[in-house]
Formats: structure tokens, sequence, C-alpha cells
């Protein structure tokens, strides 16, 4: 296995077209190009499933926790497949970025990220790289919190299944050419 690909966001139907989801959303999308399925992986609590992307053979996973307990599926799962985190990839919502944006990196903070935070936790280092999803801020005095378990207006809605199809494939331009060639794929200028 080169990389593990997984998709934040909390399980049950009521989460499944919230902000928080849309990790989730990337990696079903992922799945579908595979011509995978994601099914219960009860060792590591996930979903998960194992396709070819850009050559390369990966496994698909999320977590079947909330986000804020990502960690430990997350863990488990990259020791039982003997993955390192450096070949991680964690795809996930960030209020700051613009709705409509895709942004990678590797390690850092969480920025309030309660399921980085966690999978930081559990992994022991944050080095592992990163697809942020651009949700962007929640309007007016919204609490965050309650912000990205909404889900999205019927304006972003519209741009949402291009949003998925971006960021699914910043995932296989980091698999396929590396981190920075991707990062100046997808941070340049169109």
């Amino acid at each position: 296995m080169s990389a593990i690909v997984v998709g934040l966001g909390n399980p049950g139907e009521e989460y499944a077209a919230t902000r928080h989801n849309v990790g989730q959303m990337v990696v079903e999308e992922l799945a579908r190009r595979c011509g995978v399925t994601l099914k219960s992986h009860r060792k590591t609590h996930t979903r998960a499933a194992t396709g070819q992307l850009a050559g390369q053979a990966v496994m698909l996973a999320v977590p079947m926790s909330y986000m804020n307990l990502s960690g430990g599926p997350v863990a488990s799962l990259a020791k039982y497949q003997s993955v390192a985190p450096e070949d991680l990839i964690v795809v996930h919502d960030e209020l700051d970025i613009p709705f409509g944006t895709v942004r990678l990196k590797r390690g850092g903070g969480s920025a309030g990220h309660n399921g980085l935070k966690d999978i930081s936790k559990a992994l022991g280092i944050p080095d592992y790289v990163r697809i942020r999803v651009g949700i962007g801020r929640p309007p007016g005095r919204m609490d965050a919190a309650t912000f990205v378990l909404k889900p999205f207006s019927a304006a972003e809605r519209k741009e949402l299944d291009m949003l998925i199809v971006d960021a699914a494939d910043a995932v296989e331009s980091v698999l396929q050419w590396g981190l920075e060639a991707a990062q100046q794929r997808w941070h340049s200028p169109a």
C-alpha cells in the first residue's frame, strides 16, 4: 500500500450533506473513480476499500467515529496497513479558506479543527498531507461549530460537485507528482 487517503466527517444520515462532511464526500468520489465501495473495516473502525489512483495502490477510508474522535480509527488503519504518517493524506473542511478553493499542505497546526487535532495526537506527529477543502467562514455572528454542521446553502450546492471533483483531482495530483508539484498546480492562479 503506497498511501492512505482519509476523508473526515461525521457518521449518520443527519450529517451526510453538511459542510463538515466534505472530506467524506471527496473520498466517496475517489472510490467511485476506482470502482470500489467503502465497506466496514471493523478492526480499525473505518469504512475502507483498496483501489488504484494515479497508478498506485491506495487505501481509501472514512472513520466511523465522530469528527473529534477521528484519530483512533486513522492511527489504527495506518498501523494495520503499515503506512507511515508521511504517506497519509487527510481530506477535510477548512473554515479559513473561501468556499470553492482547495489548498494542500503537510503538517502544521489544527486551526481549531478537532478532527485534525485528534489525528495528530493519535499519530504523535502532525506531519501528514492535508487536502484542505474551503467552506468559508460562517455568516455574521454564527458560531463556527454550528456552521460546519449545517448543510451547504442552495448557492453552494450548485458549485459543490465541482469542488468535490477539484479536491479529488488534488489528491490524485499529490499521488502522481508529489506534494510540492501538486501545490504549484493548485495554488497558482488559473
